[in-house]
């Protein structure tokens, strides 16, 4: 299938935390679709190498809009060092979408109960394809067709909470959708006192086989997104907990 790369202009720029930046880019090709969870590779003048980074907006917002947005953490591969050291409103770049890894219910699916697993900036496809519900939760709401969501749990691990990135996005969807959207945060590293309104949904150590337990069914459809030791773990015990094989979607980023 023919692969559409669009020209792309960057219309905002916001620091989702001390190392990531988040980049909004508005997509000139009104062709240029994407899947929630897919990435896109990310072409820069004048930089030979070509960045990948998963798209962490939701399809929603392009069809509307015509913008995406990208979460990048800072680091010396070039296309992420120049996000963080050159790129400006109104610079120029290009876009193509790739990725086996994503959420696409048709309207006539049976409805679906999703696990989400999430290490660090593995948050990107997640968040991604939990707007992607919201946006599916309205659509039935106001209209009465589409697909009939079942409910999702985002289990979401980082070193503290100035690392949890969306936090604040991710409880207002929860807020939004109470019983359809629950989100667990774990925290490996704070230091620092945990706000009262993140307090209720944060759990102190990594994600474990027990906190999955409580939660997780042979039913579920499972994604999770981080670094490949803890995809491996995870994986291990989704299938420890009885979630057949096929039911597991990863996506390795490093």
């Amino acid at each position: 299938m023919f692969q559409v790369i669009s020209p792309a202009t960057v219309c905002g720029i916001t620091n989702e935390s001390d190392t990531v930046k988040r980049v909004r880019l508005s997509v000139e090709n009104n062709e240029f679709t994407f899947k929630a969870g897919q990435w896109v590779d990310f072409f820069i003048p004048g930089v030979p190498k070509v960045g990948g980074f998963s798209i962490c907006s939701s399809p929603g917002l392009l069809q509307k809009e015509g913008v995406l947005e990208l979460a990048v953490k800072y680091n010396l591969h070039p296309p992420a060092y120049w996000i963080h050291t050159q790129c400006s409103l109104g610079s120029e770049v290009a876009l193509r979408v790739g990725g086996e890894f994503f959420f696409d219910p048709q309207a006539t699916d049976s409805p679906v109960d999703l696990v989400l697993i999430a290490g660090g900036v593995g948050i990107n496809p997640l968040f991604s394809i939990l707007l992607h519900v919201a946006d599916l939760h309205k659509a039935l709401e106001t209209t009465g067709k589409g697909f009939r969501m079942g409910s999702v749990k985002l289990y979401y691990c980082a070193k503290n909470t100035s690392e949890l990135l969306f936090k604040k996005n991710i409880l207002n969807l929860m807020h939004s959708f109470p019983e359809k959207i629950e989100c667990s945060f774990h925290v490996t590293q704070q230091s620092t006192p945990i706000c009262p309104e993140l307090q209720p949904f944060i759990t102190e150590g990594r994600i474990t086989r027990s906190h999955l337990a409580n939660y997780v069914s042979g039913d579920h459809l499972c994604y999770i997104c981080g670094p490949p030791p803890m995809i491996e773990a995870m994986c291990k015990q989704l299938e420890d907990l009885h979630v057949p094989r096929e039911q597991i979607y990863f996506e390795k980023w490093w």
